[in-house]
């Protein structure tokens, strides 16, 4: 039986300060909406073509999601990286020509590792 891979749709990040965190990401171009599904924590939302991006507050009994790793293909990483650098982030690696096209890589306010790239043949009309 043939089945179509899967597509990611989602990611959740958690975060000690939801509103700190989604003004970092909101720095790379994403737009957020705060959300609460029923009786859920208030939590913020991005939706770009199908894809949901979530900041989750981070309770005390939650484990960290620091350990995930985040890739992003931007129009301007060298623009990008001076945004979210003056934002706080921790540079990892410098805006660089790699084999992927020009890519830099930072650690977000809360430590996640955010990989950021522009393809070499990236419209950016």
């Amino acid at each position: 039986m043939y089945a179509a891979p899967p597509i990611a749709n989602l990611l959740v990040l958690r975060s000690p300060d939801i509103h700190r965190a989604a003004a970092f990401y909101t720095e790379l171009g994403l737009l957020f909406t705060l959300h609460r599904h029923g009786t859920g924590p208030e939590h913020y939302t991005s939706m770009v073509n199908g894809f949901v991006f979530e900041v989750y507050p981070l309770r005390p009994d939650d484990l960290p999601t620091t350990n995930v790793r985040i890739g992003f293909n931007v129009d301007d990483v060298d623009g990008v990286v001076e945004l979210v650098t003056a934002a706080g982030a921790q540079m990892v690696a410098t805006p660089h020509d790699s084999e992927w096209g020009r890519r830099a890589v930072v650690k977000d306010l809360d430590g996640h590792t955010v990989e950021l790239v522009t393809p070499p043949n990236r419209d950016v009309r």
